[in-house]
C-alpha cells in the first residue's frame, strides 16, 4: 500500500504533461502514435471476439444442436453438413437470444443492435461518451447471439471495441472535439478491417461510412496506420489468407457482359432496399411491444430457429454458404435453396438484431448480396449467352453492389470485397453494378446515424454555419479568469471567492502555474470546507488551446455540455472562454473584418435579428420557413447556446437569427425577420459594400 500513493502521484503528475505533448504534437506525429495504439486494440479485440465466437458456436450450435456451420476458405473451409438435431434449433437460438438480451439490457442497453451504427452516432454526437463497459458487453452478447445461430455479422462488435478505445483515449488524453471524433472513426475502420482481413478497405470505410454523400478526409491517414497495425496483429494469430480464399479465376474480359452486371446492380439495389425496410420495419415493430426488452431477442430467436430447420444457411454468419457461390459447388445445392436464402437471411437478420440482439449487419449484407449474385447466375446460366463459366464473378460483384449501395460506402466496400476474395479484376464491372444499385437505393441507408455530408455534422457545424469562426482563435476571444486556486488552498476559501465571482468552476493551478484541473462549484459545496482544493480538481475537464479556432472551442463546449472552457498555452492557463465570449468576438469580427463572410461565388451579407414574441417565425421549424431566394440561415443564438439551423429546429421568441443573403435578397430577408408590426426594413442600397453585416 505504501507504494500505491507515490505511484498515483506520479501518474497524476505525468498525465497532464502527456496530454500537453499529445495535443501540441504535429498532426502526423500525433496520429502515428494514437493510430498505432488504436490499431493494437483493434487487432487484439478482433482476436478475442473471433475466439469467443468460435467457442460460442461450438457450445450452442455444435454441442446442443449438433450443427457445425460451414466456414469460408480462409478459415478452414468446413463443409456444409446436415443438422443432427434440427428440432432443437428453435430452443438453442431462443436460449442464445435470452442470455444475450439479459446481458445487454442489464449492463449496457446501448450495446443492443448493430454496433457500427452506434459508433457512427458516437462520432457525430458524443465521441467521448462511449462507456468502457460497452465493448466488453458487445463481445459477450454478440458471441452468444451469433454462436447460438442468430443471424448477424462480426464487424459490429469489433468496430465498437476499437471505437470504444478511441473514445477512452479521447477522455484520457483530453483530446479536442475534432481529434476525439477522428479517434472514433479510426476505431471503426481498423476494427472492421482487422476482422475481415481487409486493411485498405477498412481504413477507407472508417472515413466513408460516416456520411451518405461525403468523406471524412482527416480520418484517412490515421485509419491507414491503425488498420494495418490491427490487420498485422489479427493476421499473426488467425492467418493472412483472404477470408474467402484467392478467387483469382474470376476475371472480366468480355465487355458484352456489362449488360448482365448492370441487371445485377439493379437487382442488388432493389434487394438492398428490401433489406433496409425489413430491418427497420421489424425494429420498430419490436420496440412497440410492451413485454420486457430482454425477452424480445429470445422470441425472435425461436422464430429464427424455426427458419433454420428448413434453411440452415440463414443461421449464424452464413459465410460458409456464401463460399459455395465462388465455385461450381453451387450446382450441388438445390436451386430453390439458393433463391430463397438471400430473403431468408434478410428476415433472420432483421429478427435477430432488430429485436435487440447484438451483432453487425455489414456481414449479413455481403452474404445477402453474394447469394443473390449466385442465384442470378444459376438462373441465367442455362439460357444466357456469354455468361461467366462459374458464379464467382457474379457473387463478387453482387457483394460489392448490394452493401456498397445501402451503406453509401461504394469505394470502401469494393476494396474490402476485393481484399476478402483476393481479386481486383472484378472492380471494373463492379463500378457499373454499384453505380446502378446506388441509383436505385437513393437516399435510403442501412445506417440511420449517417448524415448527408459534413455540413450536417457537429464535427463541422460551426465552421460551416459561421465561416468566420474558423478564422478566429480562442486567444482572441478569451478573458482573464475571475477566480483561480492553488492545490493547497482550502475548499472554504476557494468556494467563497467563486461565489463572489459568480463562476461555475475554478481553474486549479499547480506550483508551476500549469492547469491541474477544474474544481466545480458543486463539488466545492459538497466537500469538507477544511480539505485541500487540489483533491477536487477534475483532470478530465476539457480545455482549449489559445491557437484553436473558435469553431473548435464551440465543438468542445457542445460535446461536453458545458458553457465555458479554460484556455491554455503549453499547459499554462492564459484565460477562460465562454459561449458569450465567443459570440462577442464573432460580432466584433463581423464589424471589423466582414470581408471574410461571403457566399461561394457571389457577394452577400449576414442579416441578424432577434425574434420578438409576435414574429410569424416563432413556432415554425427552419424547414417550414419560406426563405427568400439566394438566402440561407447560418446560425441561431439561443441564450448561451449556439444552434445549427437544421430543418427540424423550431424557432422561439428571443432567438438571435443570422441569415446569409445575396445582395438582391437582403430586403426580402429583413422583411421576413421583422416582427410583423411595422413596414418591412429597407433593402441594401446598390452601393452597399459586399460582405457587410446588417442588423434587422
Amino acid at each position: 500500500m505504501s507504494g500505491a500513493v507515490p505511484l498515483r502521484l506520479r501518474a497524476t503528475a505525468v498525465l497532464p504533461a502527456l496530454r500537453r505533448r499529445i495535443r501540441s504534437a504535429p498532426y502526423l506525429r500525433k496520429w502515428v502514435i494514437l493510430g498505432a495504439l488504436i490499431g493494437v486494440v483493434a487487432g487484439l479485440g478482433a482476436v478475442v471476439f473471433f475466439t469467443a465466437l468460435e467457442l460460442g458456436t461450438r457450445l450452442f450450435l455444435g454441442l446442443l444442436a449438433g450443427y457445425y456451420p460451414p466456414g469460408p476458405a480462409g478459415e478452414g473451409a468446413a463443409p456444409i453438413t446436415p443438422v443432427a438435431r434440427p428440432w432443437l434449433l428453435p430452443v438453442v437460438v431462443g436460449l442464445g437470444g435470452l442470455i444475450s438480451g439479459a446481458i445487454v439490457f442489464r449492463f449496457a442497453p446501448e450495446a443492443e443492435g448493430h454496433g457500427t451504427d452506434a459508433a457512427i452516432g458516437a462520432y457525430h454526437h458524443g465521441p467521448r461518451r462511449i462507456r468502457a463497459r460497452v465493448p466488453l458487453v458487445k463481445i459477450v452478447a454478440s458471441a452468444i447471439t451469433i454462436g447460438s445461430g442468430g443471424s448477424a455479422g462480426r464487424e459490429g462488435p469489433t468496430a465498437q471495441i476499437s471505437a470504444g478505445f478511441g473514445s477512452f483515449l479521447a477522455r484520457l488524453l483530453d483530446l479536442d472535439a475534432r481529434d476525439a471524433r477522428i479517434a472514433v472513426a479510426v476505431g471503426i475502420g481498423s476494427g472492421i478491417g482487422s476482422i475481415f482481413r481487409a486493411p485498405l478497405g477498412g481504413a477507407v470505410l472508417g472515413a466513408e461510412i460516416l456520411y451518405r454523400d461525403d468523406v471524412e478526409a482527416e480520418a484517412l491517414v490515421p485509419s491507414f496506420i491503425a488498420s494495418i497495425v490491427g490487420y498485422s496483429i489479427y493476421g499473426s494469430v488467425e492467418g493472412f489468407a483472404p477470408i474467402f480464399g484467392n478467387q483469382t479465376h474470376a476475371t472480366f474480359s468480355q465487355p458484352s457482359q456489362l449488360l448482365y452486371y448492370a441487371l445485377l446492380g439493379i437487382a442488388a439495389g432493389l434487394v438492398g432496399l428490401l433489406y433496409i425496410r425489413s430491418f427497420y420495419g421489424l425494429t420498430r415493430w419490436f420496440r412497440s411491444w410492451t413485454i420486457p426488452r430482454a425477452l424480445r431477442p429470445a422470441i425472435a430467436g425461436v422464430a429464427v430457429g424455426l427458419m433454420g430447420i428448413v434453411l440452415p444457411g440463414s443461421l449464424g454468419t452464413g459465410y460458409g454458404w456464401l463460399q459455395s457461390g465462388f465455385s461450381t459447388q453451387l450446382l450441388g445445392i438445390p436451386l430453390w435453396v439458393i433463391l430463397l436464402l438471400p430473403f431468408a437471411k434478410i428476415l433472420a437478420t432483421s429478427l435477430s438484431i432488430g429485436s435487440g440482439g447484438s451483432g453487425g449487419i455489414f456481414g449479413p449484407g455481403m452474404v445477402i448480396g453474394g447469394l443473390l449474385g449466385a442465384g442470378m447466375w444459376r438462373v441465367l446460366e442455362p439460357i444466357a449467352p456469354g455468361l461467366p463459366a462459374d458464379p464467382a464473378p457474379f457473387t463478387i460483384v453482387a457483394m460489392m453492389a448490394l452493401f456498397g449501395s445501402i451503406a453509401h460506402a461504394p469505394l470502401a466496400v469494393m476494396l474490402m470485397v476485393a481484399e476478402m476474395t483476393g481479386n481486383l479484376s472484378m472492380l471494373a464491372p463492379a463500378m457499373v453494378a454499384v453505380g446502378l444499385a446506388t441509383f436505385v437505393v437513393g437516399e435510403a441507408s442501412i445506417y440511420q446515424n449517417q448524415l448527408r455530408d459534413r455540413n450536417e455534422s457537429p464535427a463541422h457545424q460551426y465552421r460551416s454555419a459561421v465561416p468566420l469562426m474558423a478564422s478566429l482563435s480562442a486567444g482572441q476571444a478569451l478573458r482573464a479568469p475571475r477566480c483561480v486556486a492553488r492545490p493547497g488552498e482550502t475548499v472554504a476559501a476557494v468556494l467563497q471567492r467563486a461565489q463572489y465571482a459568480k463562476v461555475p468552476g475554478v481553474p486549479v493551478l499547480d506550483a508551476a502555474g500549469l492547469l491541474a484541473g477544474i474544481a466545480s462549484v458543486e463539488a466545492l459545496q459538497r466537500a469538507d470546507p477544511a480539505s485541500a482544493v487540489g483533491s477536487l480538481a477534475d483532470t478530465s475537464y476539457p480545455s482549449t488551446q489559445g491557437s484553436d479556432g473558435l469553431d473548435r472551442a464551440l465543438e468542445q463546449m457542445s460535446d461536453n455540455e458545458t458553457s465555458w472552457l479554460p484556455v491554455v498555452d503549453a499547459g499554462r492557463l492564459i484565460g477562460v472562454l465562454s459561449v458569450r465570449d465567443v459570440m462577442a468576438a464573432y460580432r466584433r469580427a463581423m464589424q471589423g473584418n466582414v470581408r471574410e463572410v461571403r457566399g461561394p461565388g457571389e457577394d452577400g451579407t449576414i442579416v441578424e435579428a432577434t425574434l420578438a414574441q409576435g414574429s410569424p417565425l416563432v413556432g415554425a421549424s427552419i424547414a417550414a420557413v419560406r426563405w427568400p431566394r439566394d438566402s440561407v440561415a447560418v446560425a441561431i443564438e439561443r441564450g448561451k447556446a449556439l444552434l445549427v439551423p437544421r430543418g427540424g429546429v423550431v424557432l422561439a421568441a428571443g432567438d438571435r437569427l443570422s441569415v446569409f443573403a445575396a445582395r438582391d435578397a437582403v430586403g426580402a430577408v429583413r422583411a421576413l425577420l421583422s416582427d410583423g408590426q411595422g413596414p418591412p426594413a429597407p433593402s441594401v442600397e446598390p452601393g452597399t459594400a459586399p460582405g457587410t453585416s446588417e442588423s434587422a
